[in-house]
C-alpha cells in the first residue's frame, strides 16, 4: 500500500434514515475532523456492489480522503455498510483500530422512510408501502423482477435492512464495545447537542465545539422525470455520458438540477393496521436488541 496514502479511521455504517447524513454534516464542520463529502460509496460492501461500481477500485476510495490535512478523525459514511454481511469484516483487516458508529430506528417508523427514499432515488416502483414489504418474497425468489441498473439489490429486502440485532452483533464482535459507538434516533432527535458531544467525546476530540445543526436530509419527491430515467439507464452508459462532461462541470449541473428537481413533503402517517402489524413483526426484533444493548428499547413496538 501506497504510504502517502490517507487511511480513514472513522466508519458511520448506518443504518438508512437514522439521521447519518445529518451526523456526517455536523462531524465534517468540527476542526479536528475530516468527512469524505461522497457519502455512499459503499467500498468494503464487496457483497453488495458490483466490481464496476465506481467507488470499488483504491484508487478512486483513496481519493475520496485527499483534502485532509491534518485532522485527527478521518471517516466516511456508507450506511449499507450495516446491511452487508463482510463490510465489518473487511474494514476490521483495512484498519482494526478503526472507530465506528451505529445509528438506529425504530423500524416501524424507518421503514416508511426507506421505503419514501427509494421511491425518490427511483429504484422503488412499488408506491404503496404495504405492498411494497410484502413483496420481498418474490423479489428474492425472482418471481418480482428488479431493476438490472439497481446496485444494491438488497436495500429493496426492507425485513434486511432492519435487522439490527444481527448487524449490530457483527460490529461489535470485530471491534469491541470501545471502538462501537451507538446512537438511538429517538436520542438523537431529543436532543442533538448532548447527542453530539458525546459522539466528539467517543473520538477524542474536542467535545465543546458546536456546529450548526441545519436539518439534512428532510423526505424529498421529485418533480421531474428524468433523473428518475438516468438513474435507471446501464451503468457503462452512465459513465459513457459522464465522460463527455467535465467532472467540474458535472458537478455544477447536478447541484442546479438537484434545486429544480425536488421538493419537500411530509411523511403521511402510518396506516395503524399497518403500524399494529409491523409492530408485531418486528417484536421480537427489538427484544434482541434490547438484549444486545442493555437498553430497553420495548416501547418500539408498544402504543404511546
Amino acid at each position: 500500500m501506497n504510504n502517502s496514502r490517507i487511511i480513514p479511521n472513522l466508519f458511520i455504517v448506518g443504518a438508512p434514515k437514522c439521521g447519518t447524513t445529518a451526523m456526517l454534516n455536523y462531524l465534517g464542520q468540527h476542526p479536528e475532523i475530516f468527512m469524505a463529502k461522497e457519502k455512499e460509496n459503499n467500498h468494503f460492501a464487496t457483497d453488495l456492489i458490483p466490481l464496476i461500481a465506481p467507488f470499488r477500485s483504491d484508487q478512486k476510495y483513496f481519493a475520496l480522503f485527499e483534502d485532509a490535512r491534518n485532522q485527527k478523525i478521518v471517516g466516511e459514511k456508507s450506511v449499507y455498510y450495516m446491511l452487508s454481511k463482510i463490510a465489518a469484516q473487511n474494514i476490521f483487516r483495512f484498519n482494526p483500530e478503526a472507530k465506528i458508529i451505529i445509528m438506529l430506528r425504530n423500524p416501524v417508523d424507518m421503514l416508511p422512510s426507506h421505503h419514501a427514499q427509494q421511491i425518490y432515488n427511483g429504484i422503488e416502483d412499488i408506491i404503496d408501502f404495504e405492498e411494497a414489504l410484502n413483496a420481498e418474497n418474490g423479489r428474492k425468489n425472482g418471481e418480482i423482477k428488479l431493476r438490472e441498473s439497481l446496485r444494491i439489490k438488497r436495500k429493496l429486502f426492507y425485513s434486511e435492512v432492519v435487522s439490527y440485532s444481527e448487524q449490530v452483533e457483527r460490529y461489535l464482535s470485530l471491534f469491541g464495545e470501545k471502538q462501537v459507538h451507538i446512537i438511538i434516533y429517538d436520542d438523537f432527535k431529543k436532543d442533538i447537542v448532548d447527542v453530539y458531544k458525546k459522539t466528539l467525546e467517543f473520538l477524542n476530540v474536542e467535545p465543546t465545539f458546536q456546529p450548526g445543526f441545519p436539518i439534512i436530509n428532510a423526505r424529498k419527491t421529485r418533480r421531474h422525470s428524468f433523473h428518475k430515467k438516468f438513474i435507471n439507464f446501464p451503468l457503462p452508459f452512465k459513465s459513457f455520458l459522464k465522460s463527455l462532461v467535465p467532472e467540474s462541470v458535472q458537478q455544477y449541473l447536478f447541484i442546479i438540477f438537484k434545486r429544480m428537481d425536488f421538493t419537500y413533503k411530509q411523511t403521511p402517517p402510518l396506516n395503524p393496521t399497518v403500524k399494529k402489524h409491523l409492530q408485531e413483526i418486528y417484536k421480537p426484533e427489538i427484544q434482541r436488541l434490547s438484549i444486545l444493548l442493555g437498553r430497553d428499547l420495548n416501547y418500539w413496538w408498544m402504543d404511546a
